[in-house]
């Protein structure tokens, strides 16, 4: 029997605490607390108080008027008769501590069965609790719904929750409220009276007579009546005793096919254990868990989560009568775990969290508001760790499906009918609304139970290839000439992998931590497949779509080595027209062939010649690199010199006249248009070519190698240009040669004029 007392005492500040979302602390595992167990030194003992409700006449509404009240962050309202339910709303306005602004009016929920822990003496019907943030004015305001016949259940009490300060406590500061809160109005004006006041049960004050004012809410109460309802203990199967030991009389903790999470202990949270004077009961196992939201808001500060759990605890024990907090486990919506309810969080310890299923289930509550906009974020991660952790102790498939026993009549969000004593197959990571009518945990929370499924129960997903390190990527190949580094990335969370593989041409050849984003390999020459594969925690595989690595360590070839000729074009002082031309070759596939000297230029692999100048009459080194698509590089280079013979540098033959300009080479040329005229020039090289002025009424020369004609070469243009090679011939090897330039004679246009001859040597 639980022992009746009233506990008023205000917070003391705690040793361990949550700072910042970090553990500080360790939690209680291996054996659960019993009997009559009083708060640690650092315990932090919440302060919760109640005022009853002024009901009206036609018992269709009920309000608390507009008060200024002692500091609460929580609040919620609770009435006698845990099977009533309001068939109506119930909504409350708070003050800001900080700023002295009022909310708008802020739904409560209703949808919870009080029945959720039965048994329990002074058990009492509530909404779901409300975090608002440091306040110190309250008003509440009850509305049954139009058309309803019920009427408003007994003993309707605003009872508000200071949870103290704990060490690692936030300090009291503005309370936003989000979206879903609604924006914060001026107060108004108290509520008008609702009509006469209807009569007060016997041996209950009316509330309309008397001023209503806070009073301390005892831990626990022995004057509300029984639940109405007969029928079995809903939060019990006929299967199993309550007390059952999960792991028998030694009480040790199976191991779990994954790994704990980090878990905030009650210590950590500065839970007062002074709250709990009954043992813990224990289940064989857990087969499934329930995911719900809790506080009613998303507006608060991770830094606050403590004290939000211990607002719940206090709630849950001081105003609803439970034997503690209902969760087995609390998430805020930065992904911090908190320990719920008491005797060890290793440990098959049943739960008050969905109505007629807390038997062989957890529940896990995620400390938010996830109806409508909001989604659970890093929350999702860490409900996910302890599923796998929780349902790993017992053998659990989190992706997979399992029966409870139905320990109570009842129905789900989605019209399913629960019979009392009945098997019915759940999800083993299911929703509070999938057990009971509830929007629990939320839209948004729901429709992630999938990815939160996935995460935890495998396999990983999202697995790509996002690099190869050491390759280089043609198309959809990469080519190597060394070892690589293959990278990769994956939608599943890394908390839930157990390792990955480097797969060469499908065999394993490096096995990294679940952790790692990257292994290196050995490739022999060839072509390979590269894949990754990875190892969930729950020994489910999945392997990446595979990537082809060509190893190839033979460097292209020069098939033709780089040779320089002389080309047409315009010669001056600072440049002769060249033309640089080679072949190059790969096994595999070659690159790009580049230029590094004189001047730098890259050229794709089907590139054989290009256009350049060099300067007169010095000797220039042209260097090349061949590249293949995995690195592997050919050198090869060539040098020459061009050098420039003015026309007097020539045997002359026939008449030739002198002209100058600055347009000609050295200022002068030579101009006849005498048949047969002719320059001769003697040179030792490889290339040459020759020079001259040309305009509309030049005319045609023929041209002579070392005593054979070889060209006709007609110096007419459109337009006048000076200084233009027109003419080129080339030989493999330097070596002498005689040039000599023959005036036609040509009809019309029988001069021509020269301006020298260029070769390379």
């Amino acid at each position: 029997m639980r022992v009746k007392r009233r506990i008023w005492v205000t917070a003391a500040v705690a040793t361990t605490a949550v700072v910042g979302g970090v553990l500080v602390g360790e939690g209680v595992t291996g054996t659960p607390v019993s009997g009559d167990a009083r708060a640690t030194s650092g315990a932090v003992r919440a302060d919760v108080r109640g005022t009853a409700l002024k009901v009206s006449g036609d018992g269709a509404s009920a309000s608390l008027e507009q008060r200024e009240s002692k500091p609460f962050s929580m609040l919620g309202v609770t009435w006698t008769d845990p099977s009533a339910t309001v068939p109506g709303t119930v909504e409350a306005r708070t003050r800001s501590r900080a700023t002295g602004t009022w909310t708008s009016w802020l739904p409560l929920d209703t949808e919870i069965d009080g029945r959720t822990e039965a048994g329990q003496a002074g058990v009492r019907g509530s909404t779901e609790p409300r975090w608002v943030g440091p306040s110190d004015g309250v008003e509440v305001r009850v509305r049954a719904g139009s058309g309803s016949t019920a009427g408003l259940p007994a003993g309707l009490r605003l009872d508000t929750v200071d949870p103290g300060r704990g060490s690692g406590d936030a300090e009291p500061a503005a309370y936003a409220l989000d979206a879903e809160d609604g924006p914060s109005e001026e107060p108004s004006s108290p509520a008008p009276d609702d009509g006469p006041v209807s009569e007060p049960p016997a041996g209950q004050t009316d509330p309309a007579t008397e001023p209503a004012t806070e009073e301390p809410v005892p831990t626990t109460t022995t004057d509300a009546p029984p639940s109405t309802e007969p029928g079995p203990d809903p939060t019990t199967s006929p299967s199993a005793p309550a007390t059952t030991p999960s792991t028998g009389p030694s009480g040790t903790p199976p191991p779990s096919t994954a790994p704990r999470p980090a878990i905030v202990s009650r210590a950590g949270w500065n839970a007062d254990e002074s709250l709990n004077d009954e043992s813990p009961d224990y289940m064989d196992r857990v087969k499934a868990v329930f995911v719900h939201h809790t506080a009613q808001t998303n507006s608060y500060s991770c830094a606050d989560s403590a004290a939000i759990v211990r607002g719940l605890h206090a709630y849950h024990v001081k105003s609803n009568g439970w034997k503690d907090l209902g969760y087995n486990f609390l998430v805020d919506k930065c992904g911090t775990v908190f320990e719920g309810r008491k005797g060890g969080v290793d440990r098959a310890v049943q739960g008050a969290h969905t109505y007629g299923f807390n038997r062989e289930t957890a529940g896990i509550a995620v400390i938010g508001m996830y109806t409508d906009t909001a989604a659970a974020s890093a929350a999702t991660v860490s409900v996910a760790r302890v599923a796998a952790w929780k349902l790993g102790q017992y053998k659990g498939d989190p992706a997979g499906t399992t029966t409870l026993t139905a320990g109570a009549a009842g129905n789900n969000y989605a019209g399913k009918v629960f019979t009392a004593g009945k098997t019915y197959t759940f999800q083993q990571v299911s929703g509070h609304r999938d057990g009971f009518n509830t929007q629990c945990p939320g839209s948004r929370l729901y429709a992630q139970l999938p990815l939160i499924r996935g995460y935890a129960g495998g396999p990983v997903t999202g697995l790509t290839v996002t690099s190869v390190t050491g390759a280089a990527l043609s198309g959809a190949v990469y080519h190597t000439k060394a070892d690589i580094t293959v990278g990769w990335s994956a939608t599943t969370p890394a908390a839930f992998v157990a390792s990955y593989e480097l797969l060469v041409d499908g065999r394993s050849t490096a096995t990294v931590k679940g952790s790692a984003t990257s292994a290196k390999a050995q490739l022999a020459v060839g072509s390979h497949t590269v894949q990754v594969r990875a190892t969930h925690l729950s020994g489910k595989t999945s392997v990446s779509a595979a990537v082809t690595v060509v190893a190839d360590r033979t460097a292209p070839v020069f098939t033709t080595k780089p040779g320089l000729s002389l080309r047409t074009g315009t010669v001056n002082a600072a440049a002769v027209p060249l033309t640089l031309k080679w072949k190059a070759a790969d096994a595999v596939q070659l690159r790009d062939v580049r230029l590094t000297a004189p001047v730098a230029k890259t050229y794709g692999p089907t590139v054989t010649s290009a256009s350049h100048t060099a300067k007169p009459g010095k000797a220039t080194t042209w260097k090349m690199s061949a590249y293949d698509r995995a690195g592997n590089t050919a050198a090869a280079s060539v040098a020459g010199t061009p050098v420039i013979l003015q026309e007097t540098a020539a045997k002359k033959s026939g008449t030739w006249a002198t002209r100058s300009s600055s347009s000609y080479l050295g200022g002068k040329s030579y101009a006849s248009g005498t048949k047969n005229a002719s320059l001769t020039w003697t040179f030792t090289g490889r290339s040459v070519a020759w020079v001259a002025s040309r305009a509309s009424t030049s005319g045609q020369v023929h041209i002579y190698v070392d005593g054979k004609k070889t060209a006709t070469v007609d110096v007419k243009s459109s337009t006048t240009a000076y200084r233009q090679a027109v003419w080129t011939t080339s030989w493999p090897s330097s070596a002498k040669h005689t040039v000599k330039v023959v005036v036609v004679g040509t009809k019309g246009r029988p001069t021509v004029t020269t301006d020298g001859l260029v070769y390379l040597k």
